[in-house]
């Protein structure tokens, strides 16, 4: 088996990587097979239809989790020359992102536009956002898109269980007594309300960074950008922030069809150089 088909697999073999898996089998098994079908009974055509939603959604968070997993993020190719010329921005983020001022010590290498040396892979990323622990790999030029839309269904999915478990629960007639019954559902309830409160919010603000075209470490570097343009009298924009409508179809792609498909990255460049505000 050739080393990077290796590398892939050994990505599962993490903690992080088999407790989402785990939480993914619990909170799938508790809301089809115990909420559900305590609510309206799967033999019910109610019942089969919800089962059958909250299967598709569950199905489109496994496929997109694996995809971010397998996904290499997107390293910088051993052929990459800079520029010669660094454009002569004024902006101070975007002299900061210029290939000729971006030189890389650990790799030895220069680095492209937004690109960034992680610590835990050991080399640069292209288009970096962050390292994620859940995923064991990077999230970055290859891999984000199928990172957000991972998150995205995360949160449909928890959200959807969590209605599903609170309507379960009130229609029940509990009683005074202590059941195990009782704990399940305080364990589900508990488990599936951080979840999907810590998703969504991850989503808002992965959406937010969408619609910016902007990433978690040109977010940080943006506010430094920001304060320094502030003491100086100008004004900041990121450079890479081109409209709403473009910052969208250059992260999920022209067809509006396949934005919710993760796999569907064919509208992606090679994630060495990226249109700006100054261009136009």
């Amino acid at each position: 088996m050739p080393r990077k088909s290796m590398a892939k697999i050994g990505r599962f073999l993490s903690i992080p990587v088999m407790a989402v898996f785990l939480l993914m089998c619990f909170v799938y098994y508790s809301t089809i097979f115990v909420f559900t079908e305590e609510l309206v009974s799967l033999k019910s055509t109610l019942g089969m239809s919800n089962a059958l939603a909250f299967s598709f959604s569950a199905l489109m968070c496994f496929v997109s989790f694996v995809s971010s997993v397998v996904t290499d993020p997107g390293f910088v190719p051993a052929t990459y020359v800079p520029e010669v010329e660094d454009g002569g921005f004024e902006d101070p983020e975007l002299k900061k992102s210029s290939v000729n001022s971006r030189y890389c010590d650990k790799c030895a290498t220069h680095k492209p536009p937004r690109a960034h040396h992680c610590r835990v892979c050991k080399r640069c990323v292209l288009r970096m956002d962050h390292h994620c622990t859940w995923i064991n790999n990077c999230v970055g030029f290859s891999n984000y898109k199928k990172f957000i839309i991972f998150i995205f269904y995360s949160a449909i999915s928890c959200s959807y269980s969590f209605v599903i478990f609170f309507t379960a629960t009130l229609r029940k007639d509990w009683g005074l007594r202590w059941s195990p019954l009782k704990t399940f559902y305080i364990t589900c309830g508990s488990i599936t309300t951080a979840l999907g409160a810590t998703l969504v919010t991850l989503l808002v603000w992965h959406l937010y960074l969408l619609v910016h075209n902007m990433t978690t470490i040109e977010y940080h570097e943006g506010r430094r950008a920001k304060w320094l343009a502030r003491k100086s009298g100008l004004s900041y924009r990121h450079p890479f922030d081109l409209g709403l409508c473009k910052n969208i179809i250059l992260l999920l792609g022209p067809n509006v069809l396949t934005w919710p498909c993760p796999t569907a990255v064919y509208h992606a460049k090679d994630g060495t150089n990226f249109p700006t505000s100054h261009d136009n």
